[in-house]
């Protein structure tokens, strides 16, 4: 695989620190040129960032010694008998199913309109989106056969149409993770794999808010990437004055989502702003508006300490987690901007967790 030679793996769970220093270089940039009055924030507010990428990596660094010189062993059996290729072909076409007839349901398309976006986000999407992405990710994993790429394209391309920028970003970006570590990559796919999702990135974004009419954007598609990361920060500066302020009210939300029409990132707009905005606070905002700075640190650690274990278990057994670790990687990275506030993505992580407990077993491995 590319740059394994030289011992890199770019989608180690690293990447999320480098990942954290270019969002700040974006907002500094906001800044600097005070796209729509952008001001910057506290020195404080960086010193909070250290704090929570520093305990990731000690996360990281506590699941690299706990895992040393233990042999992991993927029961094949198990494996073979859930996610058969039949299986996971069945749940990706119902996925698929699901978000077309999401979109029947609304009437039109939501990434044209910013009243059908505001109710896109439906159960029947969240059940499709909640099958599609795993499942598409296994079968490419798992079973070669190119006609699947196929099938990402129909997904990719219904979740587009719902206007959410973040599913659209943690579908391609998991599976470019996903065939990274399964295929052979030259060095130059990724780098225009990447321009390409850049790129995606940029259309998306600005197609999304140029087509909610009761707003004015003046910002240039590349304006408004650097302002949405200077926007983020500033919101997080807040949320730093703010610590405990929500009392486990986003907690709670995320978790209720299913149940419930409230939107946590309402709650963190509500409270950092004073008036009812869906916002984002980065991966450090909600929990310290929920419990304050010692929450935001275990959170922190316990994810470098989960995504390392998953990095770990792919590296040593491949198989189907290789997709798993790909869809957690791609929404953590995500969360840097719009934080930990969805209930699918926490059900991601559980349903890693649980397959990886059933199907993979620890022993002893010898001594270096």
């Amino acid at each position: 695989m590319i740059m394994k030679n030289k011992n890199i793996d770019i989608f180690s769970p690293i990447i999320f620190v480098l990942l954290v220093i270019f969002y700040l270089i974006f907002s500094q940039i906001a800044f600097h040129y005070q796209l729509k009055e952008l001001v910057g924030v506290n020195i404080n507010t960086v010193y909070v960032i250290f704090l929570g990428t520093l305990f990731y990596l000690i996360g990281v660094y506590i699941s690299r010694h706990i895992l040393k010189n233990k042999e992991l062993v993927l029961e094949d059996k198990k494996i073979e008998k859930i996610f058969s290729e039949k299986i996971v072909l069945s749940f990706v076409l119902i996925g698929i199913f699901l978000q077309v007839l999401n979109l029947l349901y609304l009437g039109g398309i939501p990434l044209f309109s910013g009243y059908l976006k505001a109710h896109a986000a439906t159960r029947i999407w969240l059940l499709s989106y909640l099958i599609f992405l795993p499942s598409i990710n296994i079968l490419i994993a798992k079973y070669a056969n190119k006609k699947y790429y196929l099938l990402f394209l129909i997904g990719l391309l219904l979740f587009t149409l719902t206007g959410y920028r973040t599913t659209v970003m943690a579908i391609v970006i998991s599976i470019l993770i996903t065939v990274y570590y399964t295929k052979e990559m030259p060095k130059t796919q990724l780098i225009l794999a990447g321009i390409g999702i850049f790129l995606l990135l940029l259309i998306v974004g600005y197609v999304a808010v140029k087509s909610i009419e009761w707003q004015n954007w003046t910002l240039n598609p590349l304006e408004l990437l650097f302002y949405r990361a200077g926007y983020t920060l500033q919101v997080l500066d807040h949320a730093i004055g703010l610590q405990g302020s929500t009392k486990g009210a986003l907690f709670y939300n995320t978790l209720t989502g299913f149940f419930k029409s409230t939107d946590p990132r309402v709650i963190v707009g509500s409270t950092t702003l004073g008036y009812a905005h869906s916002t984002t606070s980065m991966i450090f905002g909600p929990a310290l508006l929920d419990f304050g700075l010692y929450a935001m640190l275990i959170q922190m650690i316990l994810l470098g300490f989960v995504m390392n274990v998953m990095y770990i278990v792919q590296k040593s057994v491949g198989n189907i987690f290789i997709a798993l670790y790909a869809m957690l990687l791609a929404h953590l990275l995500i969360w840097i901007e719009t934080g930990p506030t969805d209930l699918v993505v926490w059900l991601f992580f559980v349903f890693s967790l649980i397959i990886m407990l059933y199907v993979v077993k620890i022993k002893r491995g010898e001594s270096n």
